[in-house]
C-alpha cells in the first residue's frame, strides 16, 4: 500500500516505522523538521517537511496515488481537515484519524472519519480491568459455537493452575497476560492475582467458567 502519515510524534514515528517494515510505501509529513528526526532508524519511506493543510504539501507526498491516510498529530482540527480533505476531495480509500480529547469526537463522526481515541479507549479498559473479574466476550468464532474470554484473576485464585481452573473438557486457555506481556501457558501454570486469561469456551460451558473464576469461591 502507499501510505501517508501526517505527523511525526511518537505515534506517527511508530506507525511509519511498522508499516514501512511490513513492506509498505510511506511518506511521512510534518512541518516540524526536527520531528522527521525522530523516524526509526530503519525507516527507508520518505520524510516531507511541510503543512499539510497546503495542496501543493500534500500533492507532494502522494496524496493521489494513495491508498491510505492516517492523521495522527496532536491537534484534533488539523487531524480533522486533513482527513476529510482526503476522503473526500482526494477520495483516498483508507483515512483514519487519532483523537486526542474525546470531546473533539462528535466533529470527527461529523466529517464521517474513522478515529481512534486513545483516551477514551484507555479509560473503558482502565475501568474493565479494575472492577470487573467476570469473563468478558472479546471474540466469537463461527456462528458463537465458540467465544474467547477476558477474565482478571482475583486474589481469591491465586496460586492455583491453569488446568484447575478451567480444565480441558470445559475449555482452553490460548493466552495469559501478565505485566502486559502475552504468554502462551501450559496447564501447570499458577495465576497471579491481576492476570488477564484468555479463554476459549462454548456458550452453553460458560455459567460454569464463571462459577470456576469467581472470586466467592
Amino acid at each position: 500500500m502507499r501510505v501517508i502519515v501526517v505527523g511525526c510524534g511518537r505515534v506517527g514515528a511508530d506507525l511509519a516505522g511498522r508499516l514501512a517494515r511490513e513492506g509498505h510505501h510511506v511518506t511521512v509529513v510534518d512541518e516540524d523538521a526536527a520531528r522527521l528526526e525522530e523516524l526509526p532508524p530503519d525507516f527507508h519511506g520518505r520524510a516531507l517537511e511541510g503543512d499539510p493543510l497546503y495542496e501543493d504539501v500534500l500533492c507532494r507526498a502522494g496524496i493521489e496515488e494513495a491508498d491510505g491516510l492516517a492523521a495522527v498529530t496532536p491537534d484534533d482540527a488539523l487531524n480533522a481537515v486533513v482527513g476529510h480533505t482526503a476522503r473526500v476531495f482526494y477520495q483516498v480509500p483508507r483515512v483514519v484519524v487519532r483523537c486526542n480529547r474525546p470531546g473533539f469526537r462528535p466533529i470527527y463522526e461529523l466529517f464521517g472519519l474513522q478515529l481512534v481515541s486513545p483516551a477514551s479507549w484507555d479509560a473503558q479498559r482502565l475501568g474493565e480491568m479494575l472492577v470487573s473479574s467476570w469473563p468478558r466476550p472479546v471474540l466469537a468464532a463461527g456462528h458463537g459455537e465458540i467465544e474467547v474470554y477476558e477474565v482478571t484473576v482475583p486474589p481469591s485464585l491465586t496460586g492455583r493452575t491453569l488446568s484447575e481452573l478451567v480444565p480441558q473438557d470445559l475449555g482452553q486457555v490460548v493466552a495469559l497476560v501478565r505485566s502486559g506481556r502475552a504468554l502462551r501457558p501450559a496447564p501447570e501454570e499458577r495465576v497471579q492475582t491481576g492476570d488477564l486469561l484468555y479463554v476459549s469456551v462454548s456458550p452453553e460451558s460458560l455459567a460454569e467458567l464463571q462459577e470456576r473464576l469467581s472470586e466467592r469461591r
